[in-house]
């Protein structure tokens, strides 16, 4: 009866709250991202460094947030939603401050590995909360509403980067970077505790003193609650609640696979694609790269296609939603490899940025759906743990082929490879799951 009313509540000012809430923390986590990009170039010539010290600076986020997103999603699923999402807001903000201050290139490492900790930690777990909240016919369009945050974070970055750098130095980048740390407060004065989760374990009069207090403030009848608790409700396998193991018993093998080679295939595309874009591209005689506008032009292709994924996840479903979008993305892949001027660049280089980001969208929304409650922040932890080993591995392979003197348009046919072989994995094992509560969802699972 618990969830039952949930799903019942109307989509209000809380649910656009709370997405607003949720996705600043996404912005802030982009904005970070994006400021790397843009710094590590001024700071390799102020402090003389080696290409292989610059990217290091860059691999030691994607280990951080490796295992950020493995620890935070256990460690989620055992004290609850919003106490993990606080603790790593404010984590990648004082440690994003503290690289101001670093005085040396071993003392930045160390920043830059606790800002990734931070970063990889909040993203599965906010992607999982809101995922608890949104109602089912509309949760898939929420979730990837949440992930467009990311391209408003790289447009400010940007705009830092341009605007400020130029004038006040490196340092100023990150001394912005601690503003969420303020933003910690709001999270806790706005954000609840996802109900999904009490009830799982077992505090049931927290999570109905929650929907009460929500179907009072949308003005919504509210009557008592009955004694007894459904079978979603009463659902409570504590023993297995944060075992890894059990992403691999039968009811969950197939949807772990693929999520995982969908993870591994998205992550590895781009991070391998973005770090290396300018270089690559530059390399080509194609100067318009290193523009502000073609970096701008990118950024803003991104968010349309946030608010086409949004809108066809809930039409034809998160399953053809993804692979379709990945499908797109590798053969706009193949084509911007292959690109015989500025203008054929920027126009595949804004349809690839519009289908990768989309399907970054569409996979932050079709990942915690797979698992039920007890193991959801578990599993959407590894998963995109999982998938940022891609992202180490990349640029690196990238680097490698460079040295061996590979030319563009092969190092883009290997990626849109990529994302076509993992298109036809989500179409081939993935589940659909438009239109269905969690819990219908993960039963279908386990009837399996």
């Amino acid at each position: 009866m618990i969830l039952e009313r949930l799903e019942e509540l109307p989509v209000s000012s809380f649910h656009y709250k709370l997405l607003l809430v949720t996705g600043l923390g996404w912005l802030f986590d982009s904005m970070d991202t994006g400021l790397i990009a843009f710094v590590l170039p001024v700071l390799t010539k102020d402090w003389g460094l080696s290409p292989a010290q610059a990217g290091w600076i860059g691999s030691i986020g994607l280990i951080g947030m490796a295992l950020g997103a493995v620890l935070a999603g256990t460690v989620a699923d055992r004290i609850g939603r919003k106490k993990v999402f606080t603790i790593t807001v404010l984590l990648y903000s004082i440690s994003t401050g503290l690289c101001a201050l670093a005085w040396s290139y071993e003392s930045l490492l160390v920043f830059r590995f606790l800002v990734g900790f931070g970063l990889g930690g909040e993203l599965p777990v906010a992607a999982t909360l809101m995922s608890e909240y949104a109602p089912s016919h509309l949760r898939g369009r929420f979730i990837v509403l949440l992930e467009s945050f990311w391209g408003v974070g790289w447009l400010v970055a940007a705009c830092i980067a341009y605007l400020l750098i130029p004038r006040f130095g490196w340092q100023i980048a990150f001394v912005i970077g601690t503003i969420p740390a303020l933003y910690v407060f709001l999270i806790r004065l706005h954000m609840p505790e996802s109900v999904r989760y009490l009830i799982s374990h077992g505090r049931i009069e927290e999570a109905k003193a929650i929907i009460l207090d929500l179907e009072q403030k949308l003005h919504v009848e509210s009557r008592p609650f009955a004694k007894e608790l459904s079978p979603a409700e009463r659902e409570q396998p504590e023993a297995a609640a944060t075992s890894f193991a059990t992403l691999w018993t039968k009811p969950f093998r197939t949807r772990t696979i693929m999520l995982w080679l969908a993870w591994f295939g998205i992550v590895f595309s781009y991070y391998g694609i973005f770090m290396w874009l300018p270089s690559i591209v530059f390399a080509q005689g194609f100067a318009v790269v290193k523009t502000f506008e073609y970096v701008l032009i990118m950024t803003l292709a991104q968010l349309p296609g946030y608010y086409a994924a949004a809108w066809l996840v809930d039409v034809i479903g998160r399953k053809y939603t993804l692979s379709l979008f990945l499908l797109m993305s590798g053969i706009c892949s193949f084509f911007f490899g292959n690109a015989g001027s500025a203008s054929a660049l920027l126009a595949w280089g804004a349809a690839m940025s519009f289908f990768n980001l989309g399907a970054w969208g569409v996979i932050y929304t079709y990942t915690p759906e797979q698992y039920p409650t007890t193991i959801r922040a578990l599993g959407s932890g590894w998963a995109a743990g999982f998938g940022r080993i891609g992202g180490m591995i990349a640029p690196m392979l990238v680097g490698l082929m460079l040295a061996n003197a590979f030319g563009m348009s092969t190092i883009f046919l290997m990626f849109a490879s990529v994302f076509v072989i993992i298109s036809a994995v989500v179409l081939a094992l993935g589940k659909e799951s438009k239109q269905k509560t969690l819990e219908e969802i993960t039963d279908t699972a386990l009837d399996s």
